[in-house]
C-alpha cells in the first residue's frame, strides 16, 4: 500500500505549487484577522440598524455611513474567508474602502460636527473602538499582501 509519486507537473511537483498555498487568506493569523471583520461585521451592523430604526432624523449622514462601513466589513469579513484570485481582488478592494473610509470619516468628523453629531464606527478614526477601525485595515492590507496569489503562469 505505498504511494505512488505524481506524474510531472502534478500536485507533488514541488516547489512550482508552492505558491499555491499562499491563495489561503483563512490560516493562521488569517483566522484572527477574520473573526475581527466579523465582529465588526455584526456590531456595525447591530449599531446602524438600531441607529437608522430609533433616532434616524438626529443624524442620517452617520448612521448611513455607518450602515456602510457594516456592509465593507461584512464583504471583505467574507473575502477574507474566501481562497481564489477573485476573492483576493474582492478582499483588497473592500479593506482599501474601509481605509478610505476611515480616514475621510475621521476628518470629516474631527472638523464638521454639524454633520457628525453622533457617532459613527469610523468616527474620530475609530476612538469609540480604541481605534482598531484604522489599524484594521492596515492590517490586513499587510496581511493581502503578504498571502497574495502567485502570478499567472503564460
Amino acid at each position: 500500500m505505498g504511494t505512488t509519486p505524481a506524474p510531472a507537473g502534478g500536485p507533488a511537483a514541488g516547489p512550482a505549487t508552492a505558491p499555491a498555498a499562499k491563495d489561503t487568506r483563512n490560516t493562521g493569523p488569517g483566522r484572527l484577522l477574520i473573526a475581527v471583520y466579523a465582529v465588526f461585521a455584526i456590531s456595525a451592523t447591530a449599531r446602524a440598524g438600531f441607529q437608522i430604526l430609533t433616532k434616524f432624523s438626529e443624524a442620517p449622514l452617520a448612521y448611513l455611513l455607518s450602515a456602510f462601513a457594516a456592509v465593507v466589513y461584512l464583504v471583505a469579513t467574507v473575502s477574507l474567508a474566501k481562497s481564489g484570485r477573485t476573492w483576493f481582488k474582492v478582499s483588497v478592494s473592500a479593506v482599501l474602502v474601509e481605509l478610505v473610509g476611515v480616514l475621510v470619516v475621521g476628518a470629516l468628523s474631527m472638523f464638521d460636527s454639524v454633520n457628525f453629531p453622533h457617532e459613527t464606527v469610523w468616527s474620530l478614526f475609530g476612538r469609540g473602538y480604541a481605534f482598531i477601525p484604522l489599524l484594521l485595515p492596515i492590517l490586513g492590507l499587510i496581511w493581502l499582501y503578504r498571502r497574495r496569489p502567485a502570478p499567472k503562469q503564460a
